[in-house]
Formats: C-alpha cells, structure tokens, sequence
C-alpha cells in the first residue's frame, strides 16, 4: 500500500499572520492566495499532465485547527488512498481521530504523533488540477 506521496504543506501559528503574507509576498515575490496562504504548483513525475501543489500557511494563534495538538505548526502530508492508510494505520495503533472530511479539493484525515502533534492527511481528486475552476 502506498502510504505517504508527499508533503501537501506546512501550517504554522503566527502572531501577525498579515504581516508574514505581506513580507513573503513584498520581499520573497511568494504571492498569497484568498485564503492567506501560498500555494506552490508543480508537475507529478508519475503524471506530468497532473498538478501537483504545497501549501503554505499561517494561521493566528488563537487557531483550533490544530487541535487537540498545543503544537504551534500541522503538517499536511499527500496520500494515495485516505481510508485505507486510516484503516491501516488504526489497525498499527496509531492515534486516528475519528473524523474524515470530503470536500472538492480533497479527502482529509488527521493522526496524532507519539509527541502529540496532529498531522494532517490530503487524499487530493482524481484530477489534474484539484483547484482550478470548473469549467462552463
């Protein structure tokens, strides 16, 4: 079973998360999407024709997304098929919460590390690019 393809994006707190959207995009040319976040594309090397992306993004402090982690970052990884790695993962006894979200852009699934850290889990769509805008 493939478990992990790659890393989908780095979520982190931030005391002034503006402040760094701003720096990154008047200093660093990395431009943000709506959302506050950055989103780098790139080609996958099994199917060139498919667009892979990572995801920067702060979040402010006061954030629940993280949790139940007190952890002040979340990483995103890239898999193949969610509720099989879950299924899998449940059976290792890894800390699955029990929670799996399906949205257009994606399936998403979180573990728990064995320091507390939440990690976050990204089954992107059968598509070649999972953001772009339908077509009419």
């Amino acid at each position: 079973m493939k478990r992990v393809t790659g890393l989908g994006g780095v979520f982190f707190k931030s005391a002034t998360p503006e402040k760094l959207v701003a720096l990154y995009k008047d200093h660093l040319g990395i431009e943000p999407d709506g959302y506050g976040s950055s989103v780098f594309t790139w080609l996958e090397k099994d199917r060139p024709e498919r667009v892979g992306m990572t995801v920067l993004s702060p979040h402010k402090q006061d954030t629940s997304y993280f949790a139940p982690s007190d952890a002040p970052y979340m990483f995103n990884f890239r898999v193949a098929d969610l509720h099989a790695l879950l299924k899998q993962l449940r059976s290792e006894g890894v800390q699955v919460i029990d929670k799996v979200e399906e949205l257009p852009y994606g399936k998403f699934g979180w573990i728990i590390d064995p320091e507390g850290r939440k990690i976050e889990l990204w089954e992107p769509p059968d598509v070649d690019d999972p953001f772009a805008e339908p077509a009419k």
